[in-house]
């Protein structure tokens, strides 16, 4: 198993925390080819009952891609770097077992996708949580079709074109936390609700997971395509490159 993703085991709950603290657990491509190989395994581990998705440290669950390796990326790599992203998605849809995202900090761009993704969302009152790509030069699109599948046409488009953060309280508010507790409790919350949907009617549970999965993904392939030709044209444009250099410069001066 990777050290860029760590495993607890708690009341038959295992607990997948991504393990990039100083770097608010972004996604890297070894990062997210770790979680996807970690959920298989997972799944597959009769002695484990659910899967909690959590972040190392206090301060994310996951802040997105990260923006040193995408600055890297040149058009003819997009696709198969964004599939790589995007199988940590697929991934976590594909898991049999309950899957439960504790938001245990900002969940932003890809790490909102995952938390949107799993069964269930559970997170404290500091967290925020939002797709803020458009202000990196990314196009919001596999994000907002995700937000798709949770609110409205008019919300989705806020979120997606403005790429504000919320705050927990607004995302409780529009149902996309399910749980909110204080830090203390978070993985406590998370495992127990992991373990609450596992002792579920084993048949009508698969059968009920299943039909979200396959609405879920019954877009996905379009989202994908749509994703992979935006970003291709923001980096053929230098677009995304310009806003990332400008990012990294200002953060390096503080």
């Amino acid at each position: 198993m990777t050290d860029l993703v760590t495993i607890e085991r708690v009341d038959g709950v295992a607990v997948l925390r991504l393990n990039r603290e100083d770097a608010l657990n972004a996604i890297t491509l070894d990062l997210a080819r770790g979680v996807a190989a970690a959920l298989i395994d997972l799944d597959s581990d009769d002695s484990v009952r659910g899967i909690v998705l959590s972040g190392a440290g206090t301060r994310a669950f996951c802040a997105g891609v990260d923006l040193r390796e995408a600055r890297g990326m040149q058009v003819a790599n997009i696709e198969s770097w964004f599939g790589t992203v995007c199988n940590t998605y697929r991934q976590i849809l594909l898991t049999n077992k309950p899957v439960v995202t504790a938001l245990n900090g900002i969940a932003a761009g890809g790490g909102f996708q995952m938390a949107l993704v799993s069964d269930l969302r559970v997170a404290h009152p500091g967290v925020r949580m939002g797709q803020p790509e458009i202000n990196a030069g990314i196009p919001s699109i596999m994000g907002s079709y995700w937000m798709s599948l949770h609110l409205g046409w008019s919300k989705n488009q806020e979120m997606s074109m403005t790429g504000r953060l919320m705050d927990a309280e607004e995302a409780h508010s529009l149902g996309l936390i399910n749980y909110l507790v204080d830090a203390e409790s978070l993985i406590d919350k998370a495992c127990e609700v992991a373990n609450m949907l596992a002792d579920k009617p084993a048949v009508a549970w698969q059968r009920t997971k299943e039909r979200f999965r396959e609405i879920a993904l019954s877009g996905f392939n379009d989202a994908f395509r749509a994703g992979v030709l935006g970003q291709q044209e923001s980096y053929a444009a230098g677009e995304a490159q310009a806003i990332i250099d400008g990012f990294m410069a200002a953060r390096a001066k503080k």
